[in-house]
Formats: C-alpha cells, sequence, structure tokens
C-alpha cells in the first residue's frame, strides 16, 4: 500500500482556525516535523486543504 510523507514546511500561525486544526490532527507539531499517514482519501482531501503548509512525497511500502 501506498504511503504518504506529510512535512510541515510553513507555520500554520495567522492562517484559519480550521488549517490549524487539520495541521493539528495530521499529527504535525512543530515545522519540518513529518508523519507517514496510509494514501487514502480522508488524509488526500486534509493535505489539500493545507497544501500551502505542508510538502508531500509518496513512498511505497
Amino acid at each position: 500500500m501506498k504511503k504518504l510523507k506529510i512535512t510541515l514546511v510553513k507555520s500554520p500561525i495567522g492562517y484559519r482556525y480550521d488549517q490549524k486544526d487539520t495541521v493539528k490532527r495530521l499529527g504535525l507539531k512543530k515545522l519540518n516535523s513529518s508523519v507517514i499517514k496510509d494514501d487514502v482519501p480522508q488524509i488526500r482531501g486534509m493535505v489539500r486543504k493545507v497544501k500551502h503548509l505542508v510538502k508531500v512525497e509518496e513512498i511505497e511500502e
């Protein structure tokens, strides 16, 4: 199954509360922190919402 490596590259400070909440729900806490999530539509939607704050890489596992 494909996985996504999601890295927080820009601070959510100054953005709407729902975007801050999305970053938190993805599991990203500090700048340049990364998480690995399954490539499912729910995660893709969350990433799309904060695409200006994160960097996404596809990983084969």
